[in-house]
């Protein structure tokens, strides 16, 4: 190999793809940890030592050149590359200290992981964590996060999954809504009843009505992409809603509603493979398994 013929450097090649990946220099110089000035120093610098232009700068944003578009594969590569060398490494490291992160859904991180970390910190307290508390799902092949807490097994064969529990969904409203409506809470009440959805309700409708319901669009007048939001509008009588129901119990003016309806809701624990090896992340994993078999 020619080694004099590779004369870039590799930051210079991450500062241009995190440009691309997250749409601006402010963007990607967030994403790095730098100052928006420094990275962008390491785009001209790549654009030098190559001897291209990668971007159309202007006051607004910054558009691949025709080199650009056809560079940036070869850098995504050479990124992925790099994450599969940092995944291996990581797998190796038998040090208990150190970050381990675990991405959960909001509602999930706010009323169930709390306690699950204090038992973490309690059994090793040389483990810094990191809750990233987010309904998006957080790519584990990319290093975004060590350890996912999630409802559906995932597809992707570099990771591994467990089911370490099922809980349930169910319908539930606060004391004050229901004295609202008419009693008793018969299914023609239900069905002129307020709802609150969590994002889109059009593809959950026919789950929810293959329970004897009549919903439609138009039950669902407010709708939130939060678990947390969605379960203070609960508390505060503006509707009913699917919650899980051992984080609804926690709330004394909650009360269950048509208690036919009732949806599984599998807790599947997920890490890279190559993680699964590295010891304190092995740990956490275990430590989280045990803990949420117990909901």
């Amino acid at each position: 190999m020619n080694w004099s013929a590779v004369s870039f450097d590799w930051n210079q090649t991450r500062a241009f793809l995190a440009t691309v990946e997250e749409g601006s220099l402010s963007a990607a110089a967030r994403a790095l940890g730098l100052t928006q000035p420094t990275l962008s120093r390491q785009v001209a610098c790549l654009e030098e030592e190559l001897g291209v232009i990668l971007f159309e700068r202007n006051r607004r944003n910054m558009t691949l050149t025709q080199s650009g578009l056809e560079l940036v594969e070869y850098a995504r590569e050479m990124g992925e590359s790099a994450m599969r060398i940092s995944l291996a490494a990581a797998g190796q490291s038998q040090a208990i200290e150190g970050d381990v992160s675990i991405t959960a859904p909001d509602l999930f991180s706010t009323y169930t992981l709390p306690k699950v970390v204090e038992k973490i910190r309690a059994k090793a307290p040389g483990i810094n964590i990191e809750v990233i508390s987010s309904n998006a799902v957080h790519d584990l092949t990319k290093r975004e996060a060590d350890i996912a807490i999630r409802h559906e097994r995932p597809e992707q064969p570099e990771l591994i999954a467990k089911l370490v529990c099922n809980t349930t969904g169910h319908f539930y409203a606060s004391k004050d809504y229901l004295t609202q409506l008419k009693h008793p809470i018969t299914l023609d009440v239900l069905n002129k009843a307020n709802f609150i959805g969590h994002n889109s309700v059009e593809w959950f409708l026919p789950i929810l009505n293959s329970f004897g319901l009549r919903l439609t669009a138009e039950n669902f007048k407010i709708i939130t992409s939060s678990g947390v939001t969605l379960l203070e509008l609960v508390k505060q009588g503006l509707g009913i809603s699917l919650l899980y129901r051992h984080v609804a119990d926690l709330n004394p003016n909650l009360q269950q509603v048509y208690p036919e309806c009732s949806i599984p809701v599998p807790i599947w624990l997920i890490t890279h493979k190559e993680l699964r090896t590295n010891l304190r992340i092995r740990m956490v994993y275990d430590i989280l398994a045990e803990e949420l078999a117990e909901i």
